[in-house]
């Protein structure tokens, strides 16, 4: 924990002398950055701090940035190359930044309104890949007056929560993602066949090692992990229940209230999201870019 809080006083102190604040957000996750302008190119001093920082706290909030789409791509791109989506919606002209209405292909309407708010819509982007997305960047397009947050959840918090048996448990094991799981009942039976056709489900370990920070993080999603493999279906479906719920501890989460043209860039290797669908019938447009990801590794 010391060397915790001396890389974090190290960083503060670095951004300090560039004019840019850090402030945490929780003690935990989260921190809002200003003193930098994202719509010009970043000098390499500037992108160091704000990398620094998405790794430090996993997600980082920036406000009043009216970017362009060409600010956005570069801003993603210094992260590393960027990716599409199967089935969510793209700007047009500009296949990397996604049009982001709803959650996961839902958008709120009078018909799915009410599943839509008790849906547990915590998850990691994009778990059904063999490379699931290293980070996105995600700027408010169109708010509404009240409700539209987003929640974040520290995976390697939730791990480190555990209990020492639950830990010895899981620590070796395997679980299924499934892009069906998520996306397969709100799309044509044809393309549903069509998805499971081009992703496959995949096995990705239960707890991975961050790659970066050297973090163990608690990988399994809501929205995605169908089944942890190899156990009894009664013991994964109990441990999978046990492991969702870690995620909803308030002490693992920041809560961000959106302002017009925020953006938030978060680490999709350590952390679970969530967007509250408190805000109907009003309308919540967001866009987003994604960086492509690595391999996730024990």
């Amino acid at each position: 924990m010391a060397s915790a809080l001396f890389a974090e006083t190290d960083l503060t102190e670095r951004a300090a002398r560039r004019g840019i604040v850090i402030t945490p957000s929780t003690p935990t996750i989260g921190a809002e950055i200003s003193g930098v302008d994202l719509d010009a190119p970043l000098s390499d001093g500037e992108a160091e701090i704000i990398r620094d920082a998405w790794l430090s706290r996993k997600v980082i909030f920036f406000r009043d940035q009216d970017i362009s789409h060409e600010s956005h791509l570069r801003l993603g791109r210094m992260f590393g190359e960027l990716e599409g989506h199967p089935v969510i919606p793209h700007v047009e002209g500009h296949p990397h930044i996604l049009i982001i209405r709803g959650v996961e292909g839902v958008t709120p309407t009078p018909e799915t309104i009410e599943p839509f708010k008790a849906f547990n819509k915590w998850h990691t982007d994009v778990t059904f890949r063999e490379r699931p997305s290293i980070a996105s960047i995600l700027r408010m397009r169109l708010m509404p007056a009240q409700g539209g947050d987003t929640m974040w959840a520290d995976t390697a918090a939730a791990w480190t929560g555990l209990p020492q048996a639950v830990k010895d448990r899981i620590a070796n094991l395997d679980a299924e993602h499934d892009i069906v799981r998520s996306f397969g009942g709100r799309v044509t039976e044809e393309r549903r066949a069509q998805l499971a056709r081009d992703f496959p489900a995949v096995r990705h370990p239960v707890v991975r090692t961050h790659p970066e920070t050297g973090e163990k993080i608690l990988y399994v999603n809501h929205t995605f992990t169908s089944r942890i493999l190899d156990i009894p279906a009664e013991e994964s479906d109990q441990l999978l229940r046990l492991l969702f719920d870690r995620i909803k501890v308030p002490e693992y989460q920041v809560r961000f209230r959106w302002t017009p043209n925020a953006i938030g860039i978060w680490d999709n290797r350590s952390t679970q999201h969530y967007a509250v669908g408190d805000y109907w019938p009003q309308d919540r447009v967001l866009e987003r870019v994604t960086v492509s990801g690595d391999v996730v590794t024990r």
